[in-house]
């Protein structure tokens, strides 16, 4: 299942010194290292884990009664099944995986965390624009989130040794955040980064749900049409996708 596990109680300390007094919910408990560092300070932790074995081993061995854990696949839990209107953070050591899914369901969910992972990831997450790294990831965490990086995490913490390092980062959802449609575009132009804003929305037209011809028209009525998708700023590529949606709403219904 590629799981790799954390082994160095003073990373789970790093991670739980954010758990004091809170509901917390891990994912991926593993053999509990974490958990065990989270249940010092923690009011409650709602641990989901995947594997049977791990599962049955970490039920077996911890029994607090501030300690619930559930058996499933995270990602196919239920916010009832989580008690989610109770917890109050998310502090998780998460399979490579799933980053980019539970990510989004935080987004979704409002919810703020502490998280390992790959620091490739977290490069990606926090880059510039006119960089290497500058992606619709990039563009989705700055609209969305405030990310703080902790600390970088070697990769020999973990067992077996993966093949790159790690990050752990705090992150908490910003209170103004774009719409679903304003990301579906932000998305699709990010897809041909390295293209003008109007070739890389003529190219994006059919995940868009455009014909060409009227995406192009739209795309030559915008100011920045002719600069490049990387160089631009979140902000700069947010306000293309609500001129886009805007002009899409008011153009007139074919009879």
């Amino acid at each position: 299942m590629g799981q790799v596990f954390l082994i160095s109680p003073h990373i789970a300390e790093i991670e739980a010194a954010h758990a004091t007094g809170k509901n917390v919910l891990e994912i991926g408990p593993g053999p509990g290292i974490l958990t065990r560092s989270l249940l010092r300070d923690a009011k409650t932790v709602v641990a989901v884990e995947k594997d049977y074995n791990l599962y049955t081993a970490l039920k077996a061995n911890i029994t607090s009664k501030r300690f619930r854990i559930i058996h499933k696949d995270f990602l196919d839990a239920t916010d009832d099944e989580l008690n989610l209107e109770k917890i109050d953070i998310m502090i998780a050591n998460i399979p490579y995986s799933i980053s980019s899914k539970v990510i989004g369901w935080l987004i979704e969910k409002k919810m703020q965390a502490v998280l390992c992972l790959q620091k490739e990831f977290v490069d990606h997450m926090l880059a510039e624009p006119n960089t290497r790294d500058y992606s619709n990831l990039s563009v989705t965490t700055s609209l969305c989130l405030r990310v703080t990086r902790i600390v970088e995490v070697n990769r020999n913490n973990f067992r077996p040794v993966p093949l790159v390092d790690s990050s752990i980062i705090y992150m908490k959802p910003l209170s103004d955040m774009p719409s679903r449609d304003e990301l579906r575009i932000i998305a699709a132009m990010m897809q041909h980064k390295k293209k003008t804003v109007r070739n890389a929305l003529i190219d994006s037209h059919g995940g868009l749900g455009m014909e060409k011809k009227e995406i192009a028209g739209m795309a030559d009525g915008l100011k920045m049409k002719d600069e490049r998708i990387f160089k631009l700023t979140p902000h700069e590529l947010l306000y293309l996708s609500r001129e886009i949606l805007r002009m899409s709403t008011s153009a007139p219904v074919s009879p």
